[in-house]
């Protein structure tokens, strides 16, 4: 249950930095795209703060804790890129 939590966390701190994106730095391609790209750093940290709960708080070993971070990290910032892949290629008319 709380691997799905937070993988839905990411899914909402994905949408919440394409909000901010949009409210600071208007409508339009370029600011969504990098807003995309800003995710993946700080999804990859929140998600090593959780691995690093989960060894030294849950008790939990690094190789039981391993699949379960590529998880919650690799999905969330995958649909990021697949996002700015999306956004910078209908930018450029592809």
């Amino acid at each position: 249950m709380h691997t799905l939590m937070v993988l839905v966390g990411g899914f909402v701190l994905l949408f919440f930095c394409q909000l901010v994106a949009r409210v600071f730095a208007g409508a339009g391609v370029n600011p969504m795209a990098k807003a995309e790209l800003a995710f993946i750093p700080l999804w990859f940290v929140i998600t090593a703060i959780n691995m690093w709960v989960g060894i030294n708080h849950a008790g939990y070993t690094f190789m039981q804790e391993l699949p379960i971070f590529l998880l919650v990290f690799g999905v969330p910032a995958a649909a990021a890129l697949l996002t700015w892949w999306r956004l910078t290629h209908l930018k450029k008319g592809k």
